[in-house]
């Protein structure tokens, strides 16, 4: 049954993302917000907008039962849960359905599944995905010092739950293994609720390379091909292309083939992302992880294939079939997509929340965002402002259109990224695609970023 009204879970600029899909299709809609966020600019364009409950998350946007009660409450029939928040959270999709209400996303079940990192390396090798060397499963502390024995160190230390770079130590020898498990397994506890933790060993300078994957839950499945994501801080994305640079052609078809074959094994439905290291040196990429949700990077995918990921994850929500074969899915030049922080990159990235004293957004390219000329950016959120993505025939002609567009936009009267994002598009090894994972943060403290002569 094709989705009427739909609860958007979530704010900022995927809640608008989301709100311009239903859209699209003709779909009624209903905007969550915190009393933070009454005035952001989801709640303007939305049909009907209800607050679920104080600034803080913990008592609004992540709260179950504020969240499925208010969206009943609505009428809607379907809930979209964005990324963040209860995206991946299996308690809130069984909740949601149990409401009688669609859960925009794959099963309760498949999210549990792939959300733990065990579990998916498990299924992932029972689909024939190539996986990085490491434990079978979670391990206790004896385990680990023989098993990294047996796969040669360094080892990651990884929380089976949860991501974002949480829960990550990398040991060198056995003395930091020792050391450094109690400290993870407390990280990931706190972060989580799960201390459980397997091992990997280190890829080293690897890239970080995700496949968009679709499904319908009937084992139906088909890639929307490749992002680049590897300008990383802190294990966060900042820059994203699409489709990778310099990936041979064998190589390119085997990783987006494998990506189908394990979102068909687990009878995915909607949109996911399946992420692997590639060690360019051998050629070879390893699975790590499947996010079972729209990613943030999604707009490169959708600018070189054509299509609207968003709509696409309603409508096979709403119970179409999947709408597209493989060769239904074309690949056309290049898209860039960089994150538009409220952070100072001259002072460590500190956070600066403000009020938009004036916007101003160049032509001819793509900003997704949630702002307005005297919107006063809430404190209590992630400090993501908007996505400016640009589209050209070529990598080269796509970097030159997006140092361009970052000199032309304007966001008055805060602090954003856009220096970090000019520097990069400047710089001679990005142009020549010769960063890994580990780059960007020894270029930033090599003092690479440098304020601009007024």
């Amino acid at each position: 049954m094709a989705i009427r009204k739909l609860f958007i879970a979530n704010r900022g600029e995927i809640a608008v993302r989301i709100i311009r899909a239903a859209q699209s299709l003709g779909i009624g809609t209903v905007q969550a917000h915190s009393e933070a966020d009454a005035d952001m600019l989801a709640v303007r364009l939305a049909d009907e907008a209800v607050c679920v409950g104080p600034a803080q998350a913990a008592k609004s946007y992540l709260n179950i039962g504020a969240v499925v009660a208010a969206a009943k409450a609505s009428g809607a029939d379907a809930v979209h849960p964005g990324y963040g928040f209860l995206a991946e959270n299996a308690d809130f999709a069984r909740a949601v359905e149990a409401a009688g209400m669609v859960f925009v996303g794959p099963t309760a079940a498949t999210i549990e599944r792939m959300g733990d990192k065990v579990a998916a390396k498990i299924a992932a090798k029972a689909a024939g995905v190539p996986t990085v060397p490491g434990s079978d499963g979670r391990i206790d502390a004896a385990e680990a010092v023989a098993i990294a024995g047996a796969i040669g160190y360094p080892v990651m230390i990884k929380a089976a739950a949860g991501g974002g770079g949480r829960g990550i130590r990398i040991a060198e020898t056995p003395e930091d293994l020792a050391r450094l498990a109690p400290q993870a397994r407390a990280e990931a506890e706190a972060a989580f609720g799960d201390g459980g933790l397997y091992l990997e060993r280190v890829i080293r300078n690897p890239r970080h390379i995700e496949v968009q994957i679709l499904g319908d839950g009937t084992g139906a499945a088909v890639h929307c091909y490749e992002r680049e994501c590897s300008l990383q801080r802190r294990r966060q994305k900042v820059w994203e292309e699409a489709p990778a640079f310099g990936l041979p052609e064998a190589t390119r078809k085997a990783l987006c083939d494998s990506a189908v074959a394990l979102a068909k094994a687990v009878d995915y439905r909607g949109a996911g992302t399946i992420e692997y290291l590639y060690d360019a040196t051998a050629d070879a990429f390893y699975f790590i992880e499947m996010n079972t949700r729209i990613q943030v990077e999604h707009p490169v995918t959708e600018m070189i294939t054509g299509l609207d990921l968003v709509a696409l994850m309603l409508r096979i929500a709403g119970g179409e079939a999947l709408p597209l074969t493989q060769e239904q899915i074309a690949c056309a030049g290049h898209s860039i997509e960089v994150r538009l922080n409220a952070e100072d990159p001259f002072m460590q990235f500190l956070p600066f929340p403000g009020k938009v004293a004036g916007l101003k957004i160049p032509e001819g390219v793509r900003f997704d965002h949630f702002l307005y000329e005297g919107y006063q950016i809430p404190p209590f959120y992630d400090s993501l402002l908007g996505k400016l993505i640009v589209h050209a025939p070529s990598r080269g002609e796509a970097i030159a259109l997006m140092a361009e567009a970052l000199r032309g936009i304007e966001i008055a009267g805060l602090k954003t990224t856009i220096p970090l994002h000019l520097a990069l598009a400047a710089d001679a090894g990005v142009a020549a695609g010769e960063f890994h994972t580990q780059w960007l943060e020894p270029w930033l403290a090599a003092d690479n970023l440098k304020p601009r002569a007024a």
